[in-house]
């Protein structure tokens, strides 16, 4: 991540989702019944906390002491939380031949439950500031509040409640390495440098035969103004869940935030998920009217803790527990 790809250049996808829907309910007029659950509260305040101890520990770059501690952190806050927790550690190579040895995180709740939903997020941060405003910083790396640490923080609180709290289904959270290390903007690149630690997870699953009904990829769920558009990718391989998401949001309230309308397509952690396999939507804070495509403060010095929305967190966590909760075991 993050490439993002305007509207008018997924003319084929467009084409291929509106082909496949020919016949099928719009999403305005499907009425699915919902059912009784009591949904754990989300709580932003711990959000936002989760979100600022990752920062605290600096650039979380592949192969330095920050992305070390980091690691050791989440994997035991997984574990404090309940989970079963496994690491699945490679070296992997940089868009410029860089070794990186890097750290997918996985935390297994009910891990004896056929049914299963996987909700991921990247935890890595950016080594390059490529789109910083001052030229001399965009070799610098970022704190990466939003851009990473926000959608672990939502994961992390809603880890919070899986143990105590069961849902009908098994969960697993996947904390993904490396995927923010892609070729600076300046520098050719087909998309293949980004999303390293989900390419690899998708060629080795942390389980053999891995799988699950459905995924949700949270990636920039945290800055203040967010709106999140149906993106592209996930319109093509998971339409159903991208439904099932943004009623939920609606049903809560959020449906200002969670815009029912296309948004661009984006190169992330999703798409190797998806050619796994497992139907996954992102989840991601999209300007498309802007010169990236993203919030004003992507991959620039810019993303740090100031910028962090509670608000924000809150509407994404409470909207994946409640699609989590409602889902029955059929």
């Amino acid at each position: 991540m993050k490439r993002f790809y305007p509207l008018y250049t997924l003319c084929m996808v467009a084409v291929v989702v509106w082909a496949g829907c020919q016949g099928k309910t719009s999403r305005e007029a499907v009425r699915e019944e919902i059912p009784a659950v009591e949904v754990p509260r989300f709580d932003a305040d711990s959000a936002y906390a989760y979100v600022a101890h990752q920062v605290s520990f600096g650039y979380r770059v592949p192969g330095t002491e920050a992305h070390r501690a980091a690691a050791e952190w989440l994997a035991a806050k997984l574990q404090a939380c309940g989970a079963t927790v496994t690491r699945q550690e490679a070296v992997l190579t940089a868009w410029d031949g860089t070794r990186l040895p890097s750290c997918n995180i996985i935390g297994s709740f009910a891990p004896e439950k056929a049914t299963r939903v996987l909700l991921l997020a990247h935890w890595d941060s950016r080594p390059y500031a490529d789109y910083d405003p001052d030229p001399d910083f965009r070799r610098h790396p970022i704190d990466g509040a939003n851009d990473g640490a926000s959608g672990v923080g939502v994961l992390l609180e809603i880890a919070r409640h899986l143990a105590d709290n069961p849902p009908q289904v098994g969960v697993d959270i996947l904390l993904l390495d490396a995927e923010d290390y892609g070729a600076p903007h300046d520098v050719y690149d087909d998309g293949s440098s980004w999303a390293l630690g989900s390419q690899y997870w998708a060629e080795h699953p942390h389980k053999p035969g891995y799988r699950a009904r459905f995924g949700i990829l949270l990636d920039m769920v945290g800055a203040k103004g967010a709106m999140f558009y149906r993106e592209q990718f996930s319109q093509y391989w998971a339409s159903a869940v991208l439904d099932k998401v943004w009623a939920a949001a609606a049903r809560l309230g959020y449906d200002y935030m969670f815009i029912d309308e296309s948004g661009g397509g984006v190169t992330d952690d999703h798409l190797y998920i998806n050619r796994y396999g497992i139907p996954t939507i992102d989840i991601i804070h999209q300007e498309p009217q802007s010169h990236t495509g993203f919030f004003p403060y992507w991959h620039t010095r810019g993303d740090n803790m100031e910028h962090i929305d509670k608000t924000v967190l809150e509407a994404v966590g409470r909207t994946v527990m409640t699609v989590v909760y409602e889902e029955k075991v059929q």
